[in-house]
């Protein structure tokens, strides 16, 4: 009998990378934070755990996974240098990662039986900015990075808004948005009532718990000023 030669490819995946750091502790309330913020937020995503900054004994990395796996953040890689073998039942060593943009990793909710249907958007393909003319339902994600997103209407909670620029909401923000996806430090958030869940830019964000009473439910932005992130009224 002719034996059959084993086919094997290379693909490429784009996948979240977190990255502790210490005091490890800290890190991971703030993470439990926005896991309560935006509940199922990781679910079937797939996780790079990047070592670099935590820098942890390669004893200490199992209780590390064991620890986001009861958050139900499963570790696909890990990237820790200077640590060459991980114990077998662990998820194996990554080398050579890239950095990428979060494009396909937050897919639009598609339209089903039991959804309603996506907000229309402007063809994209007509500029850099994205207007939204309806409501931001619960459960819809609205992605555009290639510059900013306007919203006409109210952002439900449980919606997701990620822009690779600055992001305008003419109503309520009640869900989660995340400018300067791309790295723009200079993206700011605006609403006419700021009820959100999390907001976001360039990576540093700020959930409903962390955010000053004086700045929820009236007009608002939030912005990036010395590396912190400030939420505050618009007067």
């Amino acid at each position: 009998m002719e034996k059959k030669s084993i086919r094997f490819r290379a693909r490429s995946f784009v996948a979240f990378a977190l990255t502790p750091e210490a005091p490890l502790d800290d890190w991971l309330e703030g993470l439990d934070r926005w896991i309560d913020n935006s509940p199922g937020y990781f679910k079937g995503r797939p996780v790079i755990l990047d070592l670099s900054l935590l820098r942890p004994e390669a004893e200490a990395i199992g209780e590390l996974v064991g620890q986001l796996a009861a958050r139900e953040i499963r570790v696909y890689a890990i990237e820790a240098e200077g640590i060459e073998t991980l114990e077998p039942h662990l998820p194996p060593l990554l080398t050579g990662a890239r950095e990428a943009t979060i494009e396909g990793l937050l897919p639009r909710v598609e339209a089903g039986a039991d959804q309603d249907e996506p907000a229309p958007v402007e063809d994209r393909r007509t500029g850099e900015t994205l207007t939204v003319h309806s409501p931001v339902r619960s459960g819809q994600s609205i992605i555009h990075l290639a510059g900013d997103v306007i919203v006409l209407g109210h952002v439900a909670s449980g919606s997701e808004i990620v822009a690779g620029g600055s992001i305008h909401v003419y109503g309520t923000l009640r869900g989660s948005a995340f400018a300067g996806a791309e790295g723009n430090e200079k993206a700011r958030i605006f609403c006419r009532r700021n009820e959100a869940e999390l907001v976001a830019i360039n990576g540093w964000y700020r959930t409903a718990e962390d955010m000053e009473a004086s700045s929820r439910g009236i007009p608002a932005q939030a912005y990036l000023d010395n590396g912190a992130l400030w939420v505050a009224p618009i007067k």
